[in-house]
């Protein structure tokens, strides 16, 4: 759908034209000014808001000194662009034609000097021209139509329309490769016999449109050996980058648009042997919808400070998102990578301090701390936890077979068997209870590895058995299992916690609330650390015994002692000098930084949801913990007012009115727009990571993302294919990315020889 100008006189519009069309701004001052100076009547009464949805401005209409062009991709206003170039006065030639625009009359006065300032433009601009004339007679033919030739597009020759036509089918055949998961190449060719060609799946794709009619293509190909590329490595990785970064801007332009957003990474993924960060980005869109969107991979440094340096240079720079509107970032890791992860946290904190560092919502708090605490047996432990999970969700017999197992266990207790049997079918090692099930599970899981690393039967393949074996092994160690029971005992004062941290906004407001009384619960267990870690290690040791397992220290631990071992040195007391006591230390100040005085602050504001308002009597004083949003709101000085009259809404509604429960209902209520400041702190709040995404439909980035990394070899992945998997939905401009191309590589654009593919060597000078 094409954008139209909203200047008076002015009929140009997007599909017509390559100028840039700028929506008015939202600023109210700015955007006056803008109004005032296109002189239409009808727009005096609108609001910015209004304005900024369904209303646009070309770029003839601001100085040339107001616009920059940023990268290829992008085209914008300077902060304090205002339009002052229009045609307020040709409608006047003729004036018995009818205006969709209808201009502001301007009085005999005003017309009179709006003349006269045309008279001497063009007055000036004739006396210009001829002093250029003069001085440069040689170019006196291009600087007369130069400013005609920028009003009038000059018309493409047959050779330039034939080469945007190729490259239009090159992207189209990319996209289609992306949006359906095609990898690009579709042979190992060093698997091939010399000699022997075979085309790669892009190639393919090619000449099965060739054969299908595309005129375009074969006329450009007919003379070409069958053996040679039709287009080679180097061109189609400059195309899909440039197919990546026309995506990623269309949700990026949403997201500036929305002006806040917050930073999510998911965990460290392997894309072609490489270790990549997936970036998410979370904003409200014009809907009032909170959406969470995949916008990239970030190659992984190991150097943290790098990483962080990186990090923030490829988010602001490349990707063009101005931090100083971050309001939220949450880093979901693997075990190992969270303190680099922190590292980049607290240096964008120093720099944006606004930018909250908090929990992500689709993580579990139990597990997040667990991947967290910098005890390599712990790290370990997570490892082979995942392993175990993995080889049962592989395969629908091993499932089986561990219900029997737990069937025969569990006889006198059918309840608590059936409850272990749902379980073992989910992730359940992304729960809040995950080293309770654990424990509850290892008996079951190590009787049902046993018997089948033991079977030698044709019922289990090879690598079942293997695999079962070696995890048996794993297991049945007992620095395994006092390692899960002491993080099960330690984390059990965090469990409820973490749990109402994603439950209902209710729930999490209260969580906050609690968070003192988990700190003060830890840091006795801190202070009686000898007696806690006696009750832990003799729970382990039942564990061990009932397993048949040996109750001693670490083989890695005798064999760094070299002969001068500790007699006095028992494994109760180097478990907990090297497990327990770090991890509690760990843990309590994992949940200070993570729960900083500015989250919590941000928590206790979500009292501004009616339902939690509801719970507090309507005894609730937001106005002190809104401070930190003082100067994202668009009028701070009524808020205290503001926010009386939203208590008083609420507190005498009519009785068969329910309190909105959410951030999510609140933000769609009708008259929300009456209370623009109650809107702005809503739509900040449900940006922190730590809030869940409401709607479903608006949350599957995350699970395209997971998709597409369980669906797709780690050799095959992409990172320019891969976000066109993920942002199917999103729409594509064909015509802005074949100009893109020119532009950015016009050595490319004219017709070259095609270069080898598998029987000869491909230079970079191709």
């Amino acid at each position: 759908m094409p954008n139209f100008c909203a200047a008076p006189n002015c009929t140009r519009k997007s599909t017509q034209s390559d100028l840039a069309f700028f929506r008015f701004p939202r600023d109210p001052a700015r955007c006056q000014r803008w109004v005032e100076n296109c002189r239409r009547a009808d727009l005096e009464d609108k609001t910015p808001d209004q304005l900024n949805k369904h209303y646009r401005l070309c770029a003839k209409h601001f100085e040339t000194s107001m616009i920059c062009r940023s990268s290829p991709y992008r085209t914008v206003l300077r902060d304090n662009a205002v339009p002052t170039i229009f045609d307020l006065t040709s409608h006047l030639n003729n004036p018995h034609s009818r205006h969709r625009k209808r201009i502001k009359e301007l009085s005999e006065d005003e017309i009179r000097t709006l003349k006269q300032e045309k008279i001497d433009d063009a007055f000036e601009r004739k006396q210009a021209t001829q002093e250029s004339n003069e001085n440069n007679e040689k170019n006196t033919v291009s600087e007369e139509g130069g400013e005609e030739q920028e009003e009038k597009a000059v018309p493409l020759t047959l050779e330039e329309r034939e080469n945007k036509d190729y490259l239009k089918s090159l992207f189209e055949i990319l996209i289609l490769m992306g949006k359906q998961n095609i990898p690009l190449f579709g042979h190992n060719v060093d698997e091939l016999p010399k000699g022997i060609f075979t085309s790669d799946n892009f190639q393919a794709l090619l000449e099965y449109r060739i054969n299908g009619g595309d005129e375009v293509l074969r006329k450009r190909f007919e003379m070409t050996a069958v053996n040679l590329e039709y287009c080679s490595k180097i061109q189609q990785k400059q195309m899909l980058e440039i197919c990546e970064n026309c995506v990623r801007e269309e949700t990026l332009r949403e997201v500036r648009d929305s002006h806040f957003f917050s930073i999510v990474t998911d965990e460290v993924v392997d894309i072609a042997g490489e270790e990549h960060l997936p970036v998410l980005v979370r904003f409200v869109d014009d809907s009032h919808n909170l959406r969470e969107e995949f916008i990239g991979f970030l190659p992984y440094e190991a150097d943290p400070e790098i990483l962080a340096v990186k990090f923030h240079a490829t988010i602001t720079e490349k990707w063009g998102l101005n931090m100083e509107y971050c309001r939220g970032q949450a880093y979901i890791v693997s075990s190992g990578f969270a303190s680099k992860m922190k590292v980049v946290a607290t240096r964008l904190l120093e720099k944006y301090p606004q930018a909250v560092y908090t929990l992500c919502s689709s993580c579990a708090l139990n597990v997040w701390l667990a991947k967290s605490v910098p005890v390599v047996g712990v790290s370990i432990a997570l490892g082979t936890i995942e392993e175990v999970c993995c080889l049962f969700n592989q395969s629908p017999q091993l499932l089986v077979e561990l219900d029997n197992t737990i069937s025969a266990l569990f006889q006198d207790n059918d309840e608590k068997g059936n409850e272990l049997k749902k379980i073992c079918r989910s992730q359940w090692t992304g729960r809040h209870d995950t080293f309770e099930v654990l424990v509850d599970l290892l008996q079951a899981l190590v009787l049902c590895l046993d018997a089948v690393s033991s079977d030698f039967s044709v019922r289990w393949n090879n690598f079942i058995v293997g695999r079962a074996f070696v995890l048996s092994s794993a297991l049945t160690d007992f620095d395994f299992i006092v390692t899960i029971v002491i993080m099960k005992n330690v984390l059990s004062f965090t469990r409820a916690f973490g749990k109402n941290l994603q439950g209902q906004t209710s729930d999490v407001f209260f969580a906050a609330g609690s968070l003192t009384a988990v700190l003060h619960s830890l840091n006795e267990v801190m202070e009686n650390i000898e007696v806690y870690h006696e009750f832990w290690f003799e729970e382990a040791t039942n564990l061990a015994t009932k397993l048949d397992v040996q109750i001693k220290l670490p083989g890695k631990f005798r064999r760094a002692q070299q002969g001068n071992f500790d007699p006095d040195m028992t494994s109760e007391n180097y478990y907990k000098e090297i497990l327990s006591v770090p991890t509690i230390e760990h843990i309590i100040q994992e949940l200070k930084d993570i729960f900083s005085e500015q989250h919590l602050k941000a928590l206790k504001c979500l009292s501004l949801v009616p339902s939690v308002m509801g719970q507090l009597k309507f005894n609730t004083s937001e106005e002190h913990h809104a401070d930190m949003f003082k100067n994202d709101l668009p009028n701070p000085d009524t808020l205290s007012a503001e926010l009386h009259c939203w208590r008083i809404k609420w507190k005498h509604r009519g009785k068969d009115i329910e309190l909105p429960a959410t951030i999510y209902e609140a933000l769609h209520l009708p008259d929300i727009k009456f209370f623009p400041n109650v809107y702005a702190l809503l739509k900040v709040l449900c940006l922190l990571p730590l809030m869940k995404v409401e709607n479903e439909k608006y949350g599957v980035g995350r699970k395209r993302l997971k998709a597409y990394l369980r669906n797709t070899l780690t050799g095959q992945r992409s990172s320019n294919l891969a976000l066109l998997n993920i942002n199917l939905d999103i729409k594509h401009d064909l015509d802005l990315m074949v100009d893109t191309y020119i532009k950015l590589y016009p050595d490319k654009v004219e017709f070259q020889d095609c270069i080898p593919s598998n029987n000869s060597e491909v230079t970079d000078d191709a």
